[in-house]
């Protein structure tokens, strides 16, 4: 994933709901119950962490009881912490007090998740650490850790489930993953040890992607209780067997043995904003909505359908249809090479706008550029007198639709049926069309030599685009 790469955009829940939600789970909830009851003869460590004979009352007041109630009283102390929901007032005396940042759970929507991506940085950071048994055990052997005895790597650690995380971003905004629901662990950890171009993946990297799923479990497990993701552990009785059966593919009914993951709507906004941090284009549906028409058009060129059509629809319920209408079409013109996209985005978009509309549309019926979509609105929406477009400006749209098609789709099936439909259609098109002018109409009627079955007909269109390129001069 290339951070100069526009991700599809994210469908956010509202701010309010994600603050609810980001307060009710386990670690941050703990974290600052833990920082209310901290107080004067509350003492801590040269780590920062409660002094052993605390953590029994830290773990009384959250609830906890068990051989891990300890264990969870630490980890919530030290999130608090980490979070600035406690502040450490005297080191040496090891004396605490409430962090400013205490205040910040009552305050805003994003006071409270901002708290909440400080603590996810931290369970992340905690997640690409191994087993703490290993360090103990590399300590007591050499007196200092060896990281290379325990076969790990920090930089790659994080890097590896920055990937996964990435990955499994790209799963739930893209229109052709499976949105909100679950995606098996097996998938996830072979998105990012197959590579791509490998058809039948080696015993080998088989093995990676069992070593891979392994490590993922473990991490899941401890993501899940930040509210970063819903997780389904894979079956214990299938890591008894590990060392007995690797990992192969499985049927769709076991599929669940191996692990489930899906992110949560927090978890998704969590991800997001790291996303942007690291310099990333992620998108959020929504952000265009008080932009003008021109950024409306430009920022959902590269959207998924679905997306775009979300966004626009957003765009206009701020809008009346006819100050709607008039600003889009205004912000299609031009004859750069991203304005047929944006002319489609338009085309699109007015698609959604009510006959109150009809004016603007009627007001550019002599436009070269425009003058051919107003045509096609008015018409579906059964306005009368609708004058009859002249050739050229019937095969300028032509071109500048295939134009659009290309940018938004690339050589896509649908593209070549359209081809095929226009070839089949227009007798002696390409001896109309080269003519036309039009910045695309070369590299459109390369596009169609290209992309048509027909040997004789894609000639056809390689010539056609050789005239067109010599008539601009290229």
């Amino acid at each position: 994933m290339s951070d100069s790469s526009t991700l599809p955009p994210a469908r956010l829940r509202p701010e309010a709901e994600l603050a609810s939600a980001a307060l009710s789970v386990p670690v941050l909830a703990r974290a600052a119950r833990l920082a209310r009851w901290a107080g004067p003869g509350t003492r801590v460590d040269a780590g920062g962490g409660l002094v052993e004979e605390q953590l029994p009352a830290a773990a009384e007041q959250l609830g906890l009881s068990g051989d891990d109630a300890a264990a969870y009283a630490s980890e919530a102390w030290r999130i608090a912490v980490d979070t600035g929901l406690v502040d450490i007032t005297d080191e040496e005396a090891g004396t605490v007090a409430p962090g400013e940042d205490l205040a910040l759970l009552t305050g805003s929507p994003q006071d409270v998740l901002g708290v909440w991506l400080t603590a996810l940085e931290a369970v992340l950071a905690d997640a690409s650490v191994p087993d703490l048994d290993d360090l103990v055990d590399a300590m007591a052997e050499g007196g200092e850790v060896d990281l290379s005895s325990l076969d790990w790597d920090p930089d790659a650690e994080s890097e590896f489930l920055d990937g996964v995380l990435g990955n499994l971003y790209l799963l739930t905004v893209g229109e052709e993953g499976p949105g909100d629901a679950p995606v098996p662990l097996p998938a996830l950890a072979a998105s990012v040890i197959v590579p791509s171009d490998m058809g039948e993946p080696s015993n080998e990297v088989l093995e990676q992607v069992s070593d891979a799923m392994m490590r993922l479990d473990d991490q899941f497990r401890l993501l899940e209780p930040i509210g970063l993701v819903e997780y389904q552990p894979v079956d214990e009785a299938l890591m008894a067997d590990a060392d007995e059966e690797p990992a192969a593919p499985v049927d769709e009914a076991d599929v669940s043995r191996y692990g489930m993951v899906r992110l949560t709507p927090l978890g998704l906004y969590g991800l997001r904003a790291r996303l942007l941090d690291a310099g990333f284009e992620a998108p959020a549906v929504g952000d265009l909505a008080d932009k003008g028409a021109d950024a409306l058009l430009d920022g959902t060129a590269p959207f998924p359908p679905a997306a775009a059509h979300a966004e626009t629809e957003l765009w206009l319920a701020g809008r009346g249809p006819l100050d709607a209408a008039r600003e889009l079409l205004a912000a299609a013109r031009g004859s750069d090479t991203g304005a047929p996209l944006r002319r489609l985005r338009c085309q699109q978009a007015l698609s959604l706008v009510g006959a109150e509309a009809e004016p603007a549309l009627r007001e550019v019926l002599d436009d070269a550029e425009l003058g051919g979509l107003a045509r096609v609105w008015l018409t579906e929406h059964g306005a009368r007198d609708v004058p009859a477009p002249p050739q050229e400006m019937v095969f300028w749209l032509t071109i500048d639709t295939v134009a659009a098609q290309l940018a938004a789709e690339g050589n896509s099936e649908e593209l070549r049926a359209l081809v095929e439909g226009l070839a089949q259609q227009h007798s002696g098109f390409f001896d109309t069309a080269w003519r036309v002018e039009h910045p695309a109409t070369p590299d459109v009627l390369e596009a169609m030599g290209r992309l048509h079955p027909d040997k004789k007909i894609a000639k056809e269109a390689r010539k056609a685009a050789f005239k067109a390129r010599s008539q601009q001069g290229g």
